[in-house]
C-alpha cells in the first residue's frame, strides 16, 4: 500500500519537460464496399414521380405531396407548350423546306430542257452549217469569200501605213534637234531603226531525237539533300531507260537532284540491266503493280521536296528540270507544273492538256509548231500528261498519291491535276522545260487492247468522280483556243511600238509591271509590238510572267492578227500616239466588243510644244499643232485613256471634256536602302538617249552646271547611264564624267552614288528616273519639268532648280549635308510609297478591267 505522503508528493511534482514528437497518423485501413454504409448527411432522398406524388397528396391527403405535385404539373405545363411550338415550327420549316425542294426541282427540269432545246437549235444550226459548208454555192464562192476577207486586211494595212506616213513631216522638228543634239549619225541610226526589219525569229535547225545505241557507264553525283525526287517507273526496255538517264545527267545540274528508278518487275531486273549506271536508287517490286502502283511506291521513298514523274521513254534536254522547279518559285500557288512534250521528229506532241465536259481530253497543239507564241508562255492548264509532271511531295502525300481507280494507267494524270485544284493549288504548264518522249513505246498506241484499252475504261471513272468540276468546261472540240485559257477573267491585248526593254527605259518599266498585274488579277495578257519584232532575252521574259507574245512570222501584220482573233479580246490597250493612230480603226472593225483604250504613256504633243519653248521654229510650231490635233482626236475615238500623271489628267479635262481618262501612273517599289551617306560617293544620271530630252540635259549639265560644281567638289565622278550616248555626248567624256552606255544592272550605281541628278529642260508625264532612284532613297536634284505631276514637296523630298548656278548650288548641298541628303532619302521613299507603287496602279487597272464589261462605245 503506498504512503498518502509520497503519493501526494509524486502527485504534485512537475512534470519533466520533453520535445514533442509529432507522429504520422496511420492510414485508415481500405474498407471493402460491402462493409461501408454512408452516412445520413451522405444520403440523397430521391426525387418523386408524379404518380407518387399523386398517390400521397391526392389519395392519402399530405398537403405538402399536393403543393408538390401542383408545382410540378405547372412546369410540365410549360415545357408542353415549347414542345409544341417546337413542334409547329418544324412543320413550317419542313412544308417551306418541301415548297423550295419542289421549285429546285422544276427549275432543275426547265434548266435541263432549256439545255436541251439549246443543244437541239446548236445540232441544227450546226447541221445546216454543214449543209451550207457542202453546197456547190458555198464551194465555188470561197475564193470570193476569202479575197474579201484578204481586201479587208489589206485596207487596213494600206492604212496604217498611210497613217505613218503621214505622220513622217510632223517630225521634222524633232529630226531638226536631234540632228543638232546628236549628230547626222544618231539621226540617220534612228531612221533605219524604224524602218528596219531587226531582231527577227529565226527557227532552231531540225533536230531529230533517237535513243542510244548501247548501254555506258554513267554516274550520278550524290547528294545528301535533293531538292527535288526524280522517280522513273520502267518495265523492261533497259535501253530505253537508259538513254533516259543519260540525257538527265547530260542536262541537269547535279546536286539539286536524286533519282529512283522503280522496277516494276522487269523480266530482267533494272538493277542489273543497268548495272554500269550508279548514283540511281533502283527499286524493285515483287509483282506487277502498273504505272501508278510503282510512281506511289517511289514517290514513298523520296527525299526531295518536289516529286518529278518522268516516264522511261523520254529524253530531257538542257534546263529542263530549273524551268520547272522555278515556277515553284515564280508562283506561290502552283501544285503542279508539266514540261513541253514534243516527238523525237520535232513536232509539238503537248503544250498542257484540256479536259472536255464529257471527261475526254486533248494534248493541246499536237503536231503543230512548238515555236508558235500560243505553246509558249506560262499558263494554268486543265491537266498535263503524267509522262514529265512535277509536283510538291507533301501536297501529293496529302491528296493520296495516284488515284488506285486508274490502275494500271491512263487519266491518273488528269485526276491528280483535278484534285490539284481541289486542295487550293493550281496546275501549271512550263514551256521552257521541254522534253521529247517516244509516245507508245511502253504502253503502246492500240486503245483495243493491253494497258491502252483502260484508256477508254478509265475515261467514264474520270467523268463520273468530277462532275461538278467539268459542268464549266465547253463541249468536246468547242474554242479550243479559248479553253487553253479557260481561267482567264478577261482577255487583253496589248499593242505597242517595240518589245519591252526594262532595262532600256522607263516606258518599259511602267508597261512591264502593267502586264505582270493583269496577269496577277486573272486576265490573259497577249502582247504584241507594232515592230512585230522577236527580241530575247525580253521576250522569254514576259511568256515567263504568264504573257502571251505574238512575234513575225506568226504574226504577218497587226490588221492580220486582228482579224484573225479582235474578237476574242475583251480589252485592247494601244501604247503610244503613233502606235494608237495606225490601229485603232482595225481594232474598231475586228475587235468590235472589247474596250478600246489608248495609253498615252506622255503627252506627246505637249512634250513638243515644251520643246519649242527652248527652240522656236515655224516647221515645229505647225507640226506640234498638227499633232496636238492628232491626239486629241485619238482620245476623243478612244473608250479610254490613260494619262500618267494629274497634270495631264486635268489638262485633258479641260481640252477634250467628253472623253473618258484614267490615270495610271509608273510603278515602282521601294528597295532596301544601299549605303550609308559617308560611304557613297559621285552624281548619277539615268536615261537612254533614243529620248531627246535626255540628250538636251545632258549636254545643258556637262556645259552649264558641271563647270560649277568641279569647282565646289573637285574630283567627284558623274555618271552618265543609258544606252546609246551620242557622239556629242561621248565626246564630253572626262575623268570626272564617265559615259558608261548600256549598263545590264543599274543597281550598284543607285546603291553607291550619293545624288541623282535630272537635268530636263522639257518634257511630259512622269519621269521614271526620278522614281527610280527614290524607291533606293537616292536623293535627287531636278528641274521643275523632272518632277511635274509627281506630288513632290521642295526641299523634304526633292530639291528643285532651273538655273545652272542654282541646279549646281543644290547638288553641292545634297552631296555634303548629310542631315538634307536623309531627309531627302526618307522623304522620296515615302512619296514613292504613296503615290507610285504596285498597290496604287492595281487599284487603277482593277478599276480599268471593270469598265470592259461595259459595251463600247459607238
Amino acid at each position: 500500500m503506498t504512503d498518502p505522503q509520497r503519493y501526494i508528493a509524486i502527485y504534485l511534482a512537475p512534470l519533466q519537460s520533453h520535445p514533442r514528437v509529432r507522429r504520422q497518423a496511420a492510414a485508415p485501413p481500405a474498407l471493402d464496399p460491402r462493409h461501408y454504409y454512408p452516412g445520413a448527411a451522405a444520403a440523397e432522398t430521391p426525387e418523386l414521380t408524379l404518380p407518387q406524388l399523386y398517390a400521397a397528396g391526392i389519395e392519402f391527403g399530405h398537403a405538402e405531396a399536393r403543393a408538390e405535385l401542383k408545382r410540378r404539373v405547372q412546369i410540365v405545363a410549360g415545357q408542353l407548350e415549347e414542345f409544341r411550338a417546337i413542334r409547329n415550327r418544324a412543320q413550317g420549316d419542313r412544308e417551306e423546306l418541301a415548297t423550295e425542294l419542289v421549285q429546285a426541282r422544276h427549275e432543275q427540269l426547265r434548266t435541263q430542257i432549256h439545255v436541251g432545246e439549246l443543244q437541239t437549235h446548236l445540232d441544227a444550226a450546226l447541221a445546216r452549217l454543214h449543209v451550207v459548208e457542202s453546197s456547190t454555192t458555198w464551194r465555188t464562192s470561197a475564193p470570193l469569200r476569202r479575197a474579201v476577207h484578204r481586201g479587208k486586211i489589206a485596207i487596213a494595212c494600206t492604212r496604217a501605213t498611210w497613217a505613218s506616213l503621214r505622220q513622217t513631216p510632223r517630225y521634222a522638228g524633232l529630226a531638226l534637234a536631234i540632228l543638232r543634239d546628236e549628230g547626222a549619225v544618231a539621226l540617220g541610226r534612228r531612221i533605219v531603226r524604224r524602218i528596219g526589219r531587226a531582231n527577227r525569229f529565226v527557227p532552231a535547225t531540225g533536230t531529230r531525237f533517237v535513243q542510244e545505241s548501247a548501254i555506258a557507264p554513267l554516274a550520278f553525283a550524290a547528294t545528301d539533300r535533293p531538292r527535288a525526287t526524280i522517280v522513273v517507273p520502267v518495265y523492261g526496255k533497259p535501253l530505253l531507260t537508259y538513254t533516259c538517264l543519260k540525257s538527265v545527267h547530260g542536262s541537269t545540274r547535279a546536286g539539286d537532284f536524286e533519282i529512283i528508278v522503280v522496277d516494276d518487275a522487269s523480266p530482267e531486273p533494272a538493277s542489273m540491266a543497268l548495272a554500269g549506271v550508279t548514283g540511281v536508287r533502283f527499286v524493285r517490286n515483287d509483282a506487277n503493280v502498273g504505272f501508278i502502283g510503282s510512281c506511289n511506291r517511289g514517290a514513298k521513298l523520296a527525299r526531295g521536296e518536289l516529286l518529278v514523274f518522268l516516264n522511261n521513254d523520254t529524253i530531257a534536254t538542257p534546263g529542263w528540270l530549273d524551268a520547272l522547279l522555278d515556277v515553284f518559285d515564280r508562283y506561290p500557288d502552283a501544285g503542279l507544273v508539266g514540261a513541253k512534250l514534243i516527238y523525237p521528229d520535232g513536232r509539238l506532241q503537248e503544250a498542257g492538256g484540256i479536259v472536255w465536259r464529257d471527261g475526254s481530253a486533248w494534248n493541246f497543239g499536237r503536231g503543230d509548231d512548238p515555236d508558235k507564241p500560243e505553246y509558249n508562255y506560262i499558263r494554268e492548264v486543265d491537266y498535263c500528261s503524267g509522262a514529265c509532271l512535277a509536283i510538291d511531295r507533301k501536297l501529293f502525300a496529302r491528296i493520296g498519291g495516284f488515284d488506285t481507280r486508274y490502275a494500271p494507267a491512263y487519266y491518273e494524270d488528269a485526276d491528280l491535276a483535278f484534285s490539284v485544284r481541289a486542295a487550293g493549288r493550281k496546275a501549271y504548264y512550263q514551256p521552257r522545260a521541254v522534253v521529247v518522249h517516244f509516245e507508245g513505246s511502253t504502253s503502246g498506241t492500240d486503245e483495243t487492247g493491253g494497258v491502252k484499252r483502260h484508256q477508254a475504261i478509265n475515261r467514264g471513272a474520270f467523268a463520273s468522280k468530277w462532275t461538278d468540276a467539268l459542268v464549266g468546261h465547253r463541249a468536246n472540240g468547242v474554242a479550243p483556243e479559248l479553253e487553253r485559257d479557260r481561267w482567264a477573267k478577261r482577255r487583253v491585248l496589248v499593242i505597242d511600238a517595240c518589245m519591252l526593254t526594262p532595262d532600256q527605259d522607263a516606258g518599259s518599266v511602267r508597261m512591264q509591271h502593267v502586264l505582270d498585274i493583269m496577269v496577277g488579277l486573272g486576265c490573259k495578257v497577249t502582247f504584241i509590238a507594232d515592230n512585230l519584232e522577236y527580241r530575247q532575252p525580253y521576250v522569254a521574259k514576259l511568256q515567263q510572267g504568264g504573257v502571251e507574245v505574238q512575234f513575225h512570222p506568226f504574226a504577218r501584220s497587226i490588221p492580220e492578227f486582228l482579224a484573225a482573233r479582235g474578237q476574242e479580246f475583251d480589252i485592247v490597250i494601244l501604247s503610244r500616239h503613233y502606235v494608237a493612230i495606225k490601229h485603232i480603226g482595225t481594232a474598231r472593225v475586228f475587235a468590235s466588243r472589247a474596250l478600246l483604250v489608248f495609253d498615252t504613256v506622255d503627252l506627246h504633243f505637249l512634250r513638243e510644244e515644251r520643246r519649242l519653248e527652248l527652240d522656236v521654229s515655224r516647221i515645229g510650231r505647225r507640226a506640234a499643232a498638227a499633232k496636238r490635233d492628232e491626239e486629241l482626236a485619238l482620245i476623243r475615238r478612244a473608250d479610254m485613256t490613260l494619262v500618267v500623271s494629274h497634270v495631264e489628267l486635268a489638262l485633258l479635262n479641260r481640252l477634250a471634256p467628253d472623253a473618258r481618262v484614267m490615270l495610271l501612273s509608273t510603278i515602282h517599289e521601294s528597295v532596301d536602302v544601299g549605303r550609308p551617306f559617308a560611304d557613297r560617293q559621285g552624281i548619277l544620271f539615268i536615261g537612254g538617249f533614243r529620248h531627246p530630252p535626255n540628250t538636251d540635259a545632258v549636254l545643258w549639265y556637262a556645259k552649264e552646271v558641271l563647270p560649277r560644281i568641279r569647282e565646289r567638289l573637285p574630283g567627284v565622278k558623274t555618271y552618265i547611264v543609258g544606252m546609246e550616248p551620242p557622239p556629242t555626248v561621248s565626246t564630253l567624256v572626262a575623268a570626272d564624267f564617265v559615259v558608261t552606255g548600256y549598263v545590264p544592272d543599274i543597281a550598284p550605281y543607285l546603291t553607291d552614288c550619293r545624288v541623282s541628278i535630272s537635268p530636263l529642260r522639257y518634257g511630259a508625264g512622269v519621269k521614271g528616273k526620278v522614281n527610280h532612284a527614290m524607291s533606293y532613297g537616292l536623293p535627287v536634284v531636278a528641274t521643275t519639268p523632272s518632277i511635274e505631276g509627281m506630288h513632290l514637296t521642295p526641299d523634304t523630298e526633292v530639291l528643285v532648280a532651273d538655273d545652272p548656278a542654282a541646279f549646281a548650288d543644290a547638288v553641292v548641298r545634297a552631296y555634303t549635308d548629310q542631315a538634307l541628303w536623309t531627309t531627302l532619302s526618307q522623304g522620296g521613299r515615302d512619296n514613292v510609297s504613296k503615290h507610285f507603287s504596285r498597290d496604287v496602279a492595281r487599284s487603277a487597272i482593277t478599276r480599268l478591267i471593270a469598265l470592259s464589261s461595259e459595251p463600247p462605245r459607238d
